[in-house]
């Protein structure tokens, strides 16, 4: 029984060194192994190894191993009419080397390429590991509430409005409101690249990915799973890969041309001797002598080192970029934002926090033509003394996503105003709401909405360096909100690294009141600051930068108001853009927090890749150039070939790789 249990035992442990995932290392020791003990017989001259047939059948069986793989990918690429492929012309190279007697390079030429693509693959895997983790956040299963009890679901049945429980150390499968009526804390680090806890309270936003540190809890779903966060954040991910830099295009392209070119010239190489000693008898042309140095001149030609190292440079920048919480929707943009000179702010959420706080509710008494202002204090002491113009703002203003708009909210439920629901609510781009309240028409919105309508202001609140809401009933006003928002951390400091980094030109574009826009711009040293754009506005300034070809712009924002800007601009970065399905769709960089740090960072991280994938193509051409012409006068042998292929692949495989590790982040 025991002799039984120890075969099975043993044929388990054979079965999986054959198994897909180890073959790859099986392979080329087998053929390491033959090729090895075969230079061992040659050296001490075997019996065996003497005869003619023993060092071709010794070499057949090293080849196989290595050769059989690269045979089938020719023949399926001949198949498909791609004809000059690197494995055609790695076949054709080493079966031409078998049939003049070099049995030992035919054999090294397959096995080094062999080991070349262990040494891509692992390179790849740790180019992909920050960005394929996210994959394994992707869970099958999330826990509906029903009739009272936690039933296993597939996140795709699950419907909006169906409360999930996630338990402690479960991630998050679908976006959703807490409900939970304490607090809970949240990690957020696969999203968002944050390492800090984020604690989010009753009613509070949370995303598919989030993991639960500290409580059960149950949540609202209130997108399917097809819109969730994680699943459109994996969906650009994937999306990624099949946006090309110029680079890549180029080396394609290159390719097609490059390879026939190579087959023409190591044709000629054997003609062309051949040629010129039928006209001068003297000229001694041996077949086996030129047939060698044109395989020898095949096996450099293969563009291994630029069609593999070029597409892993632009995948180890995306990988780097995304572990800072910043991504790339393609190499393409990595490659463009180097080119960026020019950088366009929107302010509300990019520049500042975007978390606005309610100082000041004024009342407007005196309405054609208003003197004078009573001042009603912000938490009133009886809810029977607020204004009926507060509860139509904070009612108006219900159904809007702004940050002012939840800032209103935040105050009417801090003075405990009851809201009720509106259906008939207008956007105004850039400028505010209109809704229809008790047969009334309300406005509500900032000083140009009060303008576009002919409604009488205090002229005084144009010169207010604060965010100014008014309300607005039959064109009559009733009165305003003064709100304040403050700048990001660190945003003096980030405006001069950018200025370090050779961006030369940087200005605000806002909606909001030109002092206020003015003032944020004198505090952080951006000179060029508008104010009182409306999305239309902020498309003509773009334009108008545009038509003069001199600059490479970036648009930032964060908003619905600025998909418009975002998609004309040469690089649109949407800022914090988890929580904006228009930024996501327009951007093509989305920086995952609200850190305007990385904006930096991300201009570094498509730098430094830009500069190891040219260092690649330069390596590449640079050192086939040199060994082509060596090969051509005769002077390369086989072995040289050898290195000029597969020993550059590595040399430029291994400098793309180093990306993530070269790069510092600015932001910390």
């Amino acid at each position: 029984m025991q002799e039984a249990q120890k075969s099975l035992s043993l044929w388990a442990k054979i079965k999986s060194m054959l198994s897909e995932k180890n073959n790859i290392y099986l392979r080329p020791f087998i053929s390491s192994l033959l090729l090895l003990t075969g230079f061992i017989f040659h050296f001490f001259h075997f019996a065996f190894y003497q005869h003619d047939i023993s060092p071709l059948l010794w070499n057949i069986l090293a080849y196989l191993p290595v050769g059989i793989p690269v045979l089938i990918e020719a023949y399926k690429c001949i198949k498909n009419k791609d004809i000059f492929s690197e494995y055609t012309l790695m076949s054709i190279a080493t079966i031409g080397a078998f049939c003049i007697g070099e049995y030992p390079e035919a054999v090294s030429v397959m096995l080094f390429y062999t080991i070349g693509e262990i040494f891509q693959d692992r390179a790849v895997n740790r180019a992909k590991q920050n960005i394929t983790s996210l994959l394994n956040l992707k869970s099958n299963i999330t826990f509906v509430i029903r009739n009272g009890q936690a039933i296993a679901t597939d996140p795709k049945l699950v419907q909006i409005g169906d409360i999930i429980e996630v338990k402690v150390g479960e991630r998050v499968s679908l976006d959703g409101s807490l409900l939970s009526p304490s607090s809970a804390c949240f990690d957020t680090a696969a999203l968002t690249g944050e390492s800090t806890p984020k604690t989010i309270g009753e009613k509070g936003s949370i995303l598919s990915g989030m993991l639960s540190l500290n409580k059960v809890v149950h949540i609202k779903v209130t997108k399917p799973y097809g819109e969730s966060t994680l699943s459109r954040l994996l969906a650009m991910v994937k999306d990624a890969a099949q946006k090309k830099a110029p680079a890549e295009r180029f080396i394609r392209k290159f390719a097609r041309v490059y390879t026939p070119v190579i087959v023409g010239l190591a044709i000629l190489i054997v003609l062309m001797p051949l040629l010129y000693a039928s006209i001068h008898p003297t000229f001694h042309y041996f077949f086996h002598t030129w047939f060698s140095k044109a395989l020898v001149f095949l096996v450099i030609s293969c563009p291994c080192a630029l069609v593999i190292s070029i597409p892993l440079g632009y995948f180890g920048g995306i990988g780097a970029a995304s572990k800072q919480g910043i991504l790339f929707k393609g190499g393409n943009y990595l490659n463009a934002i180097t080119k960026i000179d020019t950088l366009l702010f929107d302010k509300t959420g990019t520049l500042t926090n975007g978390i606005f706080e309610v100082q000041e509710v004024q009342e407007i008494q005196g309405t054609e033509d208003p003197k004078e202002i009573q001042y009603i204090q912000t938490i009133p002491q009886n809810p029977l003394d607020i204004p009926y113009f507060v509860k139509a703002i904070a009612e108006v203003e219900a159904k809007s996503n702004h940050p002012i708009a939840k800032a209103i909210l935040a105050y009417a439920k801090k003075i405990n105003l009851p809201i009720r629901p509106i259906d008939e609510v207008e956007e105004l781009a850039g400028l505010g709401l209109k809704a229809n309240l008790d047969h009334h028409e309300i406005l509500v919105g900032n000083l140009p909405l009060m303008d576009n309508y002919q409604i009488n202001y205090p002229k005084a609140l144009c010169n207010t360096v604060s965010t100014i809401v008014c309300c607005a009933q039959d064109r009559i006003l009733l009165g305003y909100f003064i709100l304040s928002d403050t700048p990001k951390k660190n945003l003096v400091q980030t405006i001069k690294k950018l200025r370090t980094l050779g961006i030369k030109k940087m200005q605000i574009l806002s909606g909001d009141k030109q002092s206020i826009v003015s003032n944020l711009g004198e505090k952080i040293g951006i000179k060029s600051a508008y104010g009182d754009l409306l999305p239309e506005g902020k498309v003509k300034h773009l334009q108008e930068l545009l038509s003069q070809h001199s600059h490479n712009v970036a648009f930032v924002g964060d908003g619905i108001n600025d998909a418009p800007v975002l998609a004309m601009s040469d690089i649109g970065i949407a800022m914090g853009g988890l929580g904006s399905d228009i930024a996501i769709e327009t951007a093509d960089v989305i920086i995952q927090t609200d850190h305007i740090e990385k904006i930096a960072d991300a201009i570094h991280i498509g730098r430094l890749t830009t500069k190891i994938v040219y260092q690649n193509i330069a390596l590449a051409l640079g050192v086939k150039l040199l060994v082509l012409t060596l090969a051509a006068l005769g002077i390369a042998n086989l072995w040289e070939a050898v290195f000029a292929d597969v020993g550059v692949a590595l040399l430029a495989i291994l400098n793309a790789a180093r990306i993530p590790y070269s790069y510092k982040s600015y932001s910390k």
